[in-house]
């Protein structure tokens, strides 16, 4: 037998304010069964239409209630049909589950501070501080994006289906202005909190199990050997553009990411097996090993700043947005078209630096601190000088073929 399902708003003109204005109310009701809740929006008693269960008026005032009311209207009857798929649909329930409360407690931004309080204490032992940072991010653009899409502060974690995360994702791309690739990102990091609801075993149903998430293959950008020979070449008068250069041009040469640069120390210089210093430390954001031995140029580099720095720190490494903006600056001064950013750095050691040069990919891939090669393979590129020579040699192993055309 089909349920009856509906829903009324009415105001309390018993609980009216200073202002004059009422709480408009809702009430839901199934098969005779109701409940009630406060919808958190006032009007002025002498405005609300009884019989229309509406704001009286064409004003922007008006529509604009109006709006919300059938903003709150239209959450429920979603609620409603979603929680008829799982559970034997009831007023508390689609109440509930509107007001982002449950019978276990859990609401997606309890469990998302749940999730991000465990993350927090591992920060520095398997977890970063950026890879926390990305979760409170997450948690911002949902919280926002729950006030925004559904006028409510929390819901339910049962709540959250199929559409939600579309909404989710529309969201994203539109009003916060994210690209494809972070949008991207910030739905595995939703993903998680969701893998951890269905663990613990507080929904039973995938919202993801219609969703793929998708990263498109983004040009990462490089400097050519060209282009970093001007940055080495250039005459800075500016002290801060000089170390900046320095440090950047390092970065280049080592294919260190900036928080391992800043974080560089005398104690990770060390001599090798070879009798050649290598850089031999982990990095911060996963916590592999890296070993890079060190060439003329980042060895130069060092000795510049040799005993110059306090806490036997290697380089003058300035804050990360300090170093782009400079970076910007010295991109102009050497006339080079590009977004130059420090991690610009990181991709030109992967490819004008390194593969270009012969190295394999495997030994890249291992001082970069890859835990595998496809990330490798998203860094770097063959650059056409790599193709040229490649082919030269190739050309020659056919010189008796070739002789078969005179």
């Amino acid at each position: 037998m089909k349920s009856t399902f509906n829903v009324l708003f009415f105001i309390r003109r018993d609980k009216k304010r200073k202002d004059g204005t009422c709480p408009i109310m809702c009430r839901i009701t199934i098969d005779g069964v109701e409940s009630r809740f406060n919808t958190k929006v006032y009007v002025k008693d002498t405005k609300w239409n009884v019989k229309a269960n509406r704001v009286s008026g064409n004003n922007t005032e008006s529509r604009n209630l109006n709006a919300r009311l059938d903003d709150i209207k239209a959450s429920l009857y979603r609620i409603y049909h979603d929680v008829q798929r799982f559970h034997i649909a009831t007023p508390e329930i689609i109440k509930n589950e509107f007001l982002g409360l449950d019978e276990s407690g859990e609401t997606i931004l309890t469990l998302f501070d749940k999730h991000n309080q465990d993350v927090a204490s591992l920060v520095g032992i398997s977890k970063s501080a950026a890879t926390l940072q990305k979760y409170k991010v997450t948690r911002k653009h949902t919280a926002y994006f729950m006030r925004k899409k559904y006028r409510v502060a929390d819901m339910a974690i049962k709540s959250i289906n199929d559409m939600f995360i579309r909404d989710f994702e529309v969201y994203l791309l539109t009003h916060a202005g994210v690209s494809h690739n972070t949008m991207a990102k910030f739905m595995q990091f939703f993903k998680r909190i969701i893998i951890l609801a269905r663990n613990n075993g507080i929904i039973v149903h995938d919202p993801f199990a219609n969703y793929k998430i998708q990263l498109k293959k983004v040009d990462r950008g490089y400097l050519s050997e060209q282009e970093l020979n001007k940055i080495m070449e250039k005459e800075f008068y500016a002290k801060r553009l000089e170390q900046v250069r320095d440090i950047f041009v390092f970065s280049c040469f080592t294919g260190l990411a900036y928080i391992d640069v800043k974080g560089l120390t005398k104690k990770h210089l060390r001599t090798a097996f070879d009798g050649n210093i290598w850089i031999m430390t982990k990095r911060q954001k996963t916590g592999i090993n890296i070993n890079v031995p060190l060439m003329d140029i980042p060895k130069r580099i060092i000795e510049k700043y040799d005993d110059l720095l306090p806490d036997d720190k290697v380089l003058p490494v300035l804050s990360n947005q300090k170093m782009n903006a400079y970076l910007k600056e010295i991109g102009d001064l050497c006339g080079i078209d590009k977004n130059l950013t420090f991690h610009l750095a990181r991709h030109t050691f992967a490819t004008t630096v390194t593969l270009s040069k012969g190295i394999p990919i495997e030994t890249v891939s291992k001082m970069l601190g890859h835990t595998n090669i496809q990330t490798t393979q998203i860094y770097a590129r063959i650059t056409n000088e790599k193709i040229s020579t490649d082919m030269k040699g190739l050309s020659a192993k056919f010189n008796d073929s070739e002789n078969l055309f005179e």
